[in-house]
């Protein structure tokens, strides 16, 4: 096995980046408006859209460890998982145009059509996001690179972050000229075409350093019995559960809180005191000026507000990056991870307690959330590769992308089981996009939603790291031994 520990490049580390910037255009629309958009848009009734979510989640889940078994016997002159980002990017692209489009069907067809192309969505999502996961346990065997590299990919993340949940609703809204239906098959076009780009130049810009041995021969039970074997992975994949449990169901559920249970007035008051509106006109003042037309921000309230609180939190989550690397080569992964998700949940938890009118407020919590989740972000998926080098170190074989394909199967599930969540409390509170105002229960099941249901995985993951064993003197541990023996071999 050959590995090299020189320092990454910075193009290396922004073209690995890319990678996820494209992908998270896609998965952080489907984690924040899919079932928005299934029910508020393609008008499928809530019952369907909850089935279509869970029934799609849970097949492509499952289809993740095949894929990794698939990637980590793939030989090519350009690796095992560069050549998997290039085969799947146009498909990708294509996919994520389909699934939010709006072909005038009858009620069954729209169930037929959401079905098929949400599900082969995330099957070409699984066989492009597991390979291109598992290639940053391959590009370098040193630790402290990984963790730079996972912080330049979640800056990355971030932005996808910042597209989708601040500018795609209002840009979807301008797009269409209110037809949000036109708006977003237009903005997804677009979006479609850059990350198929985007993925082109991380095939490019990343090489594989970590090479098995030539010899190294394994059976699929060998991976499996390796895999269920290694206690640090089965805590991870519970832990990478949890986390997506929460993402998916405060993500998907802000939209109907600011909808729903924020006063708009009172948004619109505080948009005004706090000088956005200001911006936005002086913005406009200076692109008319120089020729070019100007920025269309949506006047609704809510609108405005959902995507202003969601550019503080991304913002912050940002800053919180730029802590990550620092303080887990000074403390450790999992001390610092655990800490950070911590008062993360902290301040989600508040929400339910804030009236109506506490705009401020809110917006404080998000950015403050932000900043401790932020911390936390880029050193899950540094723990995962640090797990892969955990299996090495104890079996002396390396099978890195089913490690990493049931970390997948944790997000799938995860995600697939928020989402359903989410469509199934607003069943279950009586929710209906029909009605101007919603009912008090259907209200204060949004409430519960965004705080106090979202904040319970987020602290049974914090509980479960504390049976993780790999600490920061294993990972320095591991790391040498396993230097030691490239370099002998």
């Amino acid at each position: 096995m050959t590995s090299s520990t020189e320092k990454l490049s910075v193009t290396e580390k922004i073209g690995y980046s890319l990678g996820d910037l494209a992908a998270n255009l896609v998965f952080q629309t489907l984690v924040t408006f899919i079932a928005f958009f299934y029910t508020d848009v393609y008008k499928i009734p809530v019952e369907s859209a909850t089935k279509v979510i869970f029934v799609c989640g849970l097949i492509a889940a499952f289809f993740n460890p095949l894929m990794g078994m698939i990637a980590d016997r793939t030989q090519t002159r350009w690796g095992k998982f560069r050549p998997w980002i290039l085969w799947t990017a146009v498909p990708f692209g294509v996919l994520a145009l389909l699934a939010f489009s709006t072909p005038n069907f009858g009620p069954d067809g729209k169930i037929y059509y959401a079905f098929v192309t949400y599900l082969l969505l995330l099957l070409v999502y699984s066989a492009n996001n597991l390979p291109y996961s598992a290639l940053s346990g391959v590009i370098t065997g040193n630790m402290q690179e990984r963790n730079s590299m996972s912080a330049y990919r979640f800056v990355a993340v971030m932005v996808a972050q910042f597209i989708i949940q601040v500018l795609l609703l209002p840009l979807v809204l301008i797009a269409g000229d209110g037809d949000k239906a036109l708006g977003f098959e237009k903005v997804m076009t677009f979006l479609s075409i850059a990350g198929v780009i985007m993925f082109l130049i991380t095939f490019w810009t990343t090489k594989e350093r970590v090479v098995p041995k030539p010899e190294q021969k394994s059976t699929i039970a060998e991976d499996l019995k390796d895999l269920f074997g290694n206690k640090p992975w089965i805590i991870m994949l519970i832990v990478t559960i949890l986390v997506f449990v929460t993402l998916a169901l405060k993500g998907g559920m802000y939209i109907f809180y600011f909808e729903n249970y924020l006063d708009a007035s009172q948004i619109a008051l505080f948009l005004e005191n706090i000088g956005f509106n200001s911006f936005i006109n002086g913005l406009n003042n200076l692109l008319t000026g120089i020729g070019l037309t100007e920025f269309r921000w949506p006047e609704d309230p809510a609108t405005s507000g959902f995507a202003l609180f969601n550019a503080g939190g991304i913002i912050f989550m940002i800053i919180g990056i730029g802590f990550s690397k620092s303080l887990a080569d000074k403390y450790g992964k999992r001390e610092v991870f655990g800490g950070s998700l911590f008062m993360s949940t902290v301040f989600i938890s508040v929400f339910y307690f804030y009236p109506p009118d506490a705009i401020g407020i809110v917006f404080t919590s998000q950015v403050l959330h932000g900043f401790f989740y932020g911390i936390s972000t880029p050193l899950l998926w540094a723990m995962i590769a640090d797990v892969a080098d955990y299996s090495e170190w104890k079996t002396e074989r390396r099978a890195t992308a089913i490690i990493f394909s049931a970390m997948i199967v944790g997000l799938k599930v995860g995600l697939t089981l928020g989402s359903s969540i989410l469509s199934s409390i607003l069943d279950y509170y009586d929710y209906s996009a029909d009605l101007v105002t919603q009912m008090p229960d259907t209200i204060n099941g949004i409430k519960l939603s965004v705080s106090i249901f979202a904040s319970i995985p987020f602290y049974l993951a914090v509980a479960c790291l504390f049976a993780y064993s790999i600490n920061k003197a294993m990972e320095q541990k591991i790391e040498q031994d396993l230097t030691a023996r490239r370099q002998a071999s």
